[in-house]
């Protein structure tokens, strides 16, 4: 069993910089591929990047691509999202995910409870 705890969200205004951070507990994270989803109000839960257990395979949506960096260290069991460049559309509660065997966008068994990332225009 892993529980995942994100930290990292806020508000930004458009054009600024975060970085996510999700630290899990319970299993070694280096298991575990993992992967960070979104999900704004009254919308379904959208894909961001995933990484598998070592960390030497990334993958990301079109949205996330060229401005977001997901990376792992597995020695602080811990998943990062370096987000540049915002934009209001990036608006929503991210969530990490871990997973044995996955895909990009599925396979995850285990889920965060996410952070709150808000953009301003």
């Amino acid at each position: 069993q892993v529980q995942l705890v994100e930290t990292g969200g806020g508000l930004v205004q458009a054009g600024d910089s975060l970085r996510l951070s999700c630290v899990a507990s319970g299993d070694t994270l280096g298991m575990y591929g993992m992967g960070w989803f979104r999900q704004a109000a009254g919308k379904e839960r959208e894909y961001v990047a995933a990484i598998n257990s070592n960390g030497l395979r990334t993958h990301y949506s079109d949205s996330a691509q060229g401005r977001f960096t997901i990376y792992r260290d597995n020695g602080k069991n811990t998943l990062y999202l370096q987000m540049n460049s915002l934009k209001p559309e990036d608006t929503a509660v991210y969530v990490c995910a871990a997973g044995r065997i996955v895909t990009s966008t599925f396979g995850y068994d285990f889920w965060g409870q996410g952070t709150q990332v808000t953009v301003s225009s």
